[in-house]
């Protein structure tokens, strides 16, 4: 059982934790009230006009990219797979948006790719961020009904643009959410034009809700070198005003393999089909989330066109594969041996990709047994199953750890004679403490073992769950999407989440039932309050890492509970243990070197001799 400084230490923490969320939360209602206010005294003072009496006011997203002219009038047609519908607008004569078909509805309604962006997709900017608003007309004759549209228009700036979009039918796994994008440009003018002055737009990206995190949202870029993602957290100012609030990023690309917009679960990417070196522009705007009150930031940017001039009479094309939909792994994997293109690095698992990519695989290969069985909580029923056989395998490992962790504690009277033997001396306080280990057999870091072992599978689900589009919507229990936290209520303003309540208390369970081995106070003390910090951590995270987690402490329980039941380990002496050990004898010779610097430095601490003494004089030898 823990001690009393465990219990303060636990509840004194708890309740700075739910302090600290509640004024968190007051905080972020006191700004946005503050906001209301401010928009309101500037709506007073700035009416609108006469004329449209009933115009809504336009979001934040939209004060900064270029509207349509009121003369020009919308037009839209669509293309449609079996997993989106692609709406295409004659203004900027792009794509407006993708709805996808076969994904859990999101607090405004359907997914849809682009929902926010005041500009269509495929849309031609004349610098950075100035994107094209003109109106484009369908050309019927070059358009086939049901598989491509063609827009033709003329920018400002004299240039004619045709722009072709196809539906893909190639058989790959990623077909249903990709187009073909070429874009045909012709200088009308009597003025050479440089193409590298224009860049195409890549869309917008905008959180689907309001628990979504900050910075998964975000542009990104695969060029010839590596794989980056720029969040949008990057755009506000840095701690300590070590860098100004930024409202544009630029970055070159020495060879864009491919760039786009990408939030927690969807992504907007072009893959230029010759890929050349070109430059990422990325913008960001604030905007509320209907019928939330909640401000997001949304991130939108565009693709420089390859470096050519175009004279007069002179014409251009430029082709692009654009995908708008979900990330998922397994998709983009096959997509990636398809076409050799690495879109598999558009899931940003990071520094544990290798295990992530794993736990995908295995939690799809368990999903496709379970809903054979039951399509009822069947993603749920997944993470279990998987979790029991996670811990199985490492069961073996589990078992020799808990075994030396007892042996450890038939030790402690040892160790406590050794610490009153060596209270000021903890160097050889280490030398007894591994030659008392040696004698006995033990591995200290036999019981570390299952918790090193641990950490790469819970950082690779966590990163894994943290992108799972899988998990959209999918119920469990109570739970009613494994992609959200699992609030059933609020108190006080505070969110009642259970599965990473229980986690908790099934990981103090599970660490009361450990055998004590007298180690070191400040150590156990760390160990003990790691229940807490992955409480934290969870709290607010995607329930399906809680149910991970606590269905891991649960089996952790009923193997300790097996282990305790059987027959305890002896503790003898090893044959031939009378041998120092390398570390030993490293330890030694430290010490033999320590002492050896102590005697030179004394013996140049000596007083010298006196000069004023008289010196001897040597014997004359000679005449």
């Amino acid at each position: 059982m823990y001690d009393r400084k465990t219990w303060i230490v636990v509840t004194v923490c708890s309740i700075l934790l739910a302090v600290n969320i509640f004024y968190q939360q007051k905080n972020t209602r006191i700004l946005q009230e503050q906001k209301q206010r401010e928009a309101a005294e500037q709506a007073a003072k700035n009416p609108p006009s006469a004329s449209s009496p009933d115009t809504p006011a336009k979001p934040e997203a939209e004060l900064v990219e270029t509207e349509p002219p009121a003369q020009v009038v919308e037009v839209e047609t669509k293309l449609e797979t079996s997993e989106a519908i692609f709406v295409f607008t004659s203004v900027g004569g792009g794509l407006k948006y993708a709805e996808l078909k076969n994904q859990s509805v999101g607090i405004e309604g359907p997914v849809r790719v682009n929902r926010h962006g005041a500009n269509p997709i495929g849309a031609i900017s004349d610098g950075v961020d100035r994107v094209e608003s003109g109106n484009y007309t369908i050309v019927p004759e070059l358009s086939e009904e049901g598989k491509s549209v063609v827009f033709r228009g003329k920018l400002p700036s004299g240039l004619w643009a045709q722009k072709t979009w196809s539906l893909r039918s190639h058989g790959n796994e990623g077909d249903p959410f990709m187009l073909d994008y070429k874009l045909q440009l012709e200088n009308a003018g009597e003025n050479t034009v440089n193409l590298d002055n224009y860049s195409v737009f890549l869309g917008t990206a905008t959180p689907l809700d309001n628990v979504e995190r900050p910075d998964q949202t975000g542009f990104v870029i695969n060029d010839s070198r590596s794989f980056t993602y720029h969040s949008s957290t990057e755009f506000a100012k840095a701690w300590f005003g070590m860098r100004k609030a930024r409202t544009q990023i630029t970055e070159p690309v020495e060879k864009a393999l491919y760039a786009g917009v990408s939030n927690q679960f969807f992504s907007s990417v072009f893959k230029p089909v010759e890929p050349t070196e070109s430059l990422v522009w990325s913008s960001y705007s604030e905007l509320t989330l209907v019928p939330n009150t909640h401000t997001v930031k949304s991130v939108r940017a565009g693709l420089r066109l390859p470096k050519a001039t175009l004279s007069p009479k002179e014409q251009r094309s430029i082709a692009y594969e654009v995908f708008t939909g979900p990330k998922q792994n397994r998709v983009l994997r096959k997509m990636e041996d398809k076409w050799g293109s690495e879109w598999g690095a558009l899931m940003n698992y990071g520094f544990f990709s290798p295990f992530s990519r794993f736990m995908n695989w295995s939690l799809h290969w368990v999903h496709e047994v379970i809903a054979k069985i039951s399509d009822k909580w069947s993603w749920g029923i997944s993470v279990v199953v998987l979790t029991i056989l996670l811990r199985t395998a490492i069961w073996p490992l589990y078992n020799r750890s808990n075994r030396t962790m007892k042996r450890m504690s038939k030790l402690k009277p040892e160790m406590d004679k050794l610490r009153e033997k060596y209270p000021d001396d903890p160097q050889k306080m280490q030398m007894e403490t591994m030659a008392l280990y040696r004698k006995y057999g033990i591995n200290p870091m036999g019981g570390c073992l299952p918790m090193f072992a641990q950490i790469p599978i819970f950082f690779g689900f966590y990163s894994m769950l943290l992108h799972a589009v899988e998990m959209r919507g999918q119920p469990f229990l109570w739970v009613t999407d494994l992609s959200q936290p699992d609030t059933i209520s609020h108190m006080f303003g505070l969110p009642i989440n259970p599965l990473p309540i229980v986690m908790a208390i099934t990981s103090f369970a599970q660490m009361a039932m450990m055998p004590n081995t007298g180690g070191d106070k400040t150590q156990m003390m760390i160990i003990k309050f790691m229940p807490f910090i992955f409480l934290f951590v969870c709290y607010n995270f995607a329930s399906a890492l809680a149910l991970y987690w606590t269905t891991s402490n649960v089996f952790s329980i009923a193997q300790t509970w097996i282990s305790n039941r059987m027959p305890e380990p002896e503790l003898k002496a090893k044959a031939g243990g009378s041998g120092k050990s390398f570390m030993e004898r490293m330890a030694e010779k430290a010490e033999e070197a320590q002492r050896n610097q102590k005697m030179k430095q004394a013996k140049g601490r000596e007083v010298p001799p006196d000069d004023d003494e008289p010196k001897k004089r040597s014997p004359r030898t000679g005449g």
